[in-house]
């Protein structure tokens, strides 16, 4: 959500700047802005709209020289996107500017006081009381008014601070928003992800929480809240810079669901040796998994649907019982847990909100937490007890993809690391359902094949007003990413339901041409499910069927059906998913919209 690039170095600043929030565009914005210290004065530029706006006003950056600056594209929360909302804010005199992202939670007492000591403000962001405390507190060391200015904000923040008066110094400093920086020959950076330094460095800092870093052009000093110098070790990136471009592709979202099968792969190969699962990461004994009581399962988004699917896995498949959130709803509603209880937080980007601080709910009661994550270093990564990477690298398309497959595969993975542990399924079991895994990254390719098959059938519904998907069990799971894919990028309403629950309320939306999408992958539940499309077709809706391949009995009454190789089926979700994934990009496609970057959406939500 939102991005920040800052430079200081030896080169110009703003062209850097302005290519690395270019490479930030994922994350979502709706304004974009850019300040630049030249020596004497900073200069900020910022404008509604695309990122493009600010490049043809400044000629790509040419037009503000100096050789430090930061820059943010902004997604609105406090205020309209407008040219005063939108960042850098400054102080009164101009000599202090910000970038920032996340929210501040106080900012209107701490506006009021302000403005009764004679601040004057223009904006109608939290942010701008950033700049205006920070002037309150300024006596010539920026390191103790920063301290001061963080000791009095609540909420969630990185921030990117310019002196007019310290033009050899850039400032950042974070709270529960991601921000990392790097140094170079070049000079050094920040940014609020990877992607937009990779082309600088691939040794990068994670700025601590509640941490204050130093920037000159050759060097990064870290302090605490307090002031007092820590010492940090870098990460080394290990993601190929080609899977941060289209590499041919007209959307980031197609190349990602390209890169499935290796992202399976990646996640799964490593982590089975002769015919075992080995997580090394999990580090619990098989004593510690059968002293687990229960798993709850907590996360947003796509991730909390790979958790609905795996609840259906690990219940049916280690016989433990599972709990499944939705993390904003988890950590407000005083959840009983147990010591012995395993909450396992699941989360793209490691940043996620209100899973974080779920996670800290869980640990704040005694729990051991286990992170899925897929960005090393993240502040989830960094605050569970232990953590699974899925291995899927940069996934830039908002709507997330290979990163949900990978994280139905690592939770199969547990699912039969747990079932071994607790003695329900045999070394020989386990090695068969490992061999159904591996064939995974070949099914999804040949899933892959039937593109445009599906790209037809997604024209015919690029004007859809209403689809409903339905499913029963894990096909209920599927259903609801399917339907979550199609929404975010093509503005269509879209509605999952568990098919059971139609004839309590929902098919009296069924009108006739309404679309439903109808899930069949569960052979036990073929014939519940034949009765719910038999049901919607009876008012006049057209039936799109993904099931398994030999189910030919579907035909009768879908109208239009899509086959998914034979699996076992704890893991058709694996092969379902995807032509409901592409189905959602050619409807999208079709009605002339950025695919990668859905309106009112972020990439990674660092906000409630």
């Amino acid at each position: 959500m939102c991005g920040i690039v800052g430079f200081i170095g030896k080169k110009q600043a703003a062209p850097i700047i302005l290519d690395g929030l270019s490479r930030l565009e994922y994350r979502g914005y709706d304004s974009a802005g850019m300040a630049i210290a030249d020596g004497n004065t900073i200069r900020v530029v910022k404008a509604v709209g695309r990122l493009d706006i600010l490049v043809e006003m400044t000629h790509n950056g040419e037009t503000m020289k100096g050789t430090a600056g930061i820059g943010h594209t902004r997604w609105a929360t406090h205020g309209q996107p407008t040219d005063v909302n939108a960042h850098p804010h400054t102080n009164v005199s101009g000599t202090i500017t910000v970038v920032h992202n996340g929210i501040i939670e106080n900012y209107l007492p701490l506006r009021k006081m302000l403005q009764s000591r004679g601040y004057e403000f223009k904006s109608e962001t939290d942010t701008e009381v950033v700049p205006q405390l920070i002037d309150y507190y300024y006596k010539g060391d920026p390191l103790e008014a920063i301290q001061k200015t963080l000791h009095r904000i609540e909420g969630s923040y990185s921030l990117g601070i310019l002196f007019a008066d310290r033009p050899g110094e850039l400032y950042a400093a974070r709270k529960s928003s991601p921000l990392i920086c790097a140094v170079s020959d070049d000079g050094a950076f920040i940014a609020s992800d990877v992607p937009a330094l990779l082309k600088y460095s691939r040794s990068v800092y994670y700025i601590g929480e509640e941490e204050i870093a130093k920037l000159t052009e050759r060097e990064i000093s870290f302090y605490d809240v307090d002031g007092v110098e820590t010492e940090k070790t870098p990460t080394e990136i290990k993601w190929d810079s080609s899977a941060a471009e289209k590499g041919g592709y007209e959307f980031f979202m197609l190349k990602e669901i390209y890169e499935e099968p290796r992202t399976v792969r990646e996640t799964l190969n490593p982590r089975i040796r002769d015919s075992r699962v080995e997580i090394e990461e999990l580090g619990m004994s098989d004593e510690e998994i059968k002293a687990v009581r229960c798993l709850h399962i907590v996360a947003c988004g796509s991730a909390y649907h790979a958790g609905m699917t795996s609840r259906y896995v690990f219940e049916g498949m280690a016989r433990l019982p599972v709990d499944v959130d939705i993390a904003s709803e988890f950590r407000y509603r005083n959840p009983i847990l147990d010591p012995s209880d395993l909450v396992i937080v699941i989360s793209q980007s490691g940043e996620t909100a209100d899973t974080l601080e779920a996670l800290r709910v869980a640990k704040s009661k005694g729990c051991t937490v286990l992170a899925i994550v897929n960005v090393v270093g993240s502040s989830i990564a960094r605050e569970a007890d232990r953590v699974m990477y899925t291995w899927a690298g940069p996934e830039i398309s908002v709507a997330t993809t290979k990163a949900y497959s990978a994280q139905l595969i690592a939770l199969y993975l547990l699912s039969i690391k747990f079932a071994s542990a607790r003695g329900v399924i045999s070394d020989a079991e386990a090695g068969e359902l490992l061999e159904e895994l591996k064939k995974l990254p070949d099914q999804i390719e040949l899933m892959l094949g039937s593109r445009e098959k599906i790209q037809r059938f997604a024209n015919r519904y690029v004007a859809a007003r209403d689809v409903f998907f339905i499913g029963r069990g894990i096909d209920y799971a599927i259903s609801l990413e399917g339907s979550l894919k199609l929404k975010e990028i093509s503005y269509i309403h879209s509605e999952a339901y568990a098919a059971g629950e139609l004839k309590h309320g929902t098919i009296s939306l069924i009108e006739q041409g309404t679309l439903v999408a109808a899930v069949a992958t569960q052979k036990e539940l073929y014939q519940k499910i034949i009765s719910n499309i038999v049901e919607v077709r009876s008012r006049g809706a057209f039936v799109l069927a993904v099931t398994n391949v030999g189910n030919s009995e579907i035909e009768k009454v879908a109208d239009y059906v899509i086959y998914i190789p034979e699996t076992n089926p704890y893991f058709t979700n694996s092969l379902a998913i995807i032509p409901l994934q592409l189905f959602g990009y050619y409807v999208s496609l079709g009605k002339g919209f950025d695919v990668d970057h859905p309106r009112n959406l972020a990439k990674s939500v660092t906000v409630e």
